[in-house]
Order: structure tokens, then C-alpha cells, then sequence
């Protein structure tokens, strides 16, 4: 019995995530496994993708994995918050945009995963001969853990193909 090729799934789904997200501007770090265990106080690691394999169900020729990718920044408080209006700066009274930048790492993090997103479904990750099944799903957070961090948790489940031969 040969594990050789198909004891490759695991990584190459993982590291194709990995390797995907580290292309895109707003992503600085990315870590895997348990979130507890990552130190969240480094500010330098961030904004901050972090792969989690839920589970994997083995199908008859395919292995199906649940993945669930947070996408996360820093969101920083700003006492004195003006929007921008077709080149000018206008006050608010922060009643929408509140005192800090969360719209902003919500919105940053939204394309992150949406990036993804559109890459398992139809671009350079798929032609890493795996690919989703279904449509994947985003929930937002914040205030989640210790430090001020919001963004996203993206999860969806991708098949890729059981290549471990008994033969």
C-alpha cells in the first residue's frame, strides 16, 4: 500500500490556502491550527489570515474538507474620525462610523476572504485539483478575542481527490 501521494492531500490544500493568501495586500500573516495557541499581541502580524481544518469526510474517490479561514486586523480608535466626500473632509458625529476604524477592517477583510473565495471557484486555486462544493459562508466578528480585533470567518468546504492507492 503506497500513502506516498494521497498523505499529500492534507498539505496541499492547506498550503495552497496559505500560499494564496500571502499574495494578497492585506494579509501579512498566516497561521494555522488552533487560535488559542497564536499570540494575538503581536501587533506586526497583522492583518492576519488563520486556517483551520474542521473536518475532512473521506467520499468514494474524493476527500471533502470543512475550512474556516479567519480574516482579521487590528481595529484602532480615533478620537477625532472625518470621512471623506469627493476630496473634502467632513466632520461626522460619529454616530455611523463610530470612533475607530472597524467599517474599514471589515470591509479590508470582506475581500480577503471574498478573493478566496473566487479563487476556489474559478482561478488559480482550483487548478490545484481541488475545488468547493457548494457555497461558502462569512460571519462577521468582533471584539472576539483580548485585543480590539474584527473581520471574518469565512468557511466552506472544498473535495479534492483521494489518491491513495490500495493497490
Amino acid at each position: 500500500m503506497s500513502l506516498a501521494k494521497g498523505s499529500q492531500a492534507f498539505y496541499r490544500v492547506t498550503s495552497a490556502i496559505r500560499d494564496f493568501l500571502l499574495t494578497l495586500d492585506d494579509v501579512n500573516t498566516v497561521t494555522y491550527g488552533d487560535i488559542t495557541e497564536i499570540d494575538l499581541n503581536k501587533q506586526t502580524m497583522f492583518p492576519l489570515a488563520h486556517v483551520m481544518v474542521n473536518n475532512v469526510t473521506l467520499n468514494d474517490g474524493t476527500l471533502t474538507f470543512s475550512i474556516t479561514v479567519l480574516a482579521m486586523d487590528v481595529v484602532h480608535v480615533d478620537k477625532g474620525v472625518s470621512i471623506p466626500d469627493n476630496n473634502n473632509t467632513i466632520e461626522t458625529d460619529n454616530t455611523f462610523f463610530g470612533i475607530d476604524n472597524e467599517q474599514d477592517v471589515l470591509n479590508t477583510q470582506l475581500a480577503v476572504v471574498n478573493l478566496l473565495n473566487q479563487s476556489l471557484s474559478r482561478a488559480s486555486l482550483r487548478t490545484n485539483k481541488f475545488e468547493l462544493t457548494g457555497l461558502g459562508s462569512c460571519e462577521p466578528f468582533t471584539d472576539r478575542f483580548e485585543n480590539k480585533l474584527a473581520g471574518w470567518a469565512y468557511t466552506f468546504s472544498a473535495y479534492v481527490e483521494n489518491d491513495i492507492s490500495i493497490c
